[in-house]
């Protein structure tokens, strides 16, 4: 699986879920996005469910950050 990375931190909103929403945009069947973000992303969850995209996060405590993996259902 090809994997794409996508650093957020720093970004003030809408800028995070806009860069993902792109990046989103153009990933192909077997591609997975790997983002990092300074703080938990709630408003991308339900546009990832709704646009059938699946997706794990989880808080990495000794780097402060979240850690947000995106890859299409049924892939």
């Amino acid at each position: 699986m090809k994997i794409r990375k996508l650093d957020v931190r720093g970004l003030e909103a809408p800028e995070p879920l806009e860069k993902i929403l792109d990046q989103l945009d153009s990933l192909h069947s077997g591609e997975r996005l790997d983002v990092v973000h300074w703080r938990e992303p709630l408003l991308l969850y339900p546009v990832l469910e709704r646009r059938g995209y699946r997706y794990q996060s989880r808080y990495d405590e000794p780097t402060r950050t979240w850690l947000i993996s995106i890859s299409r259902v049924g892939v």
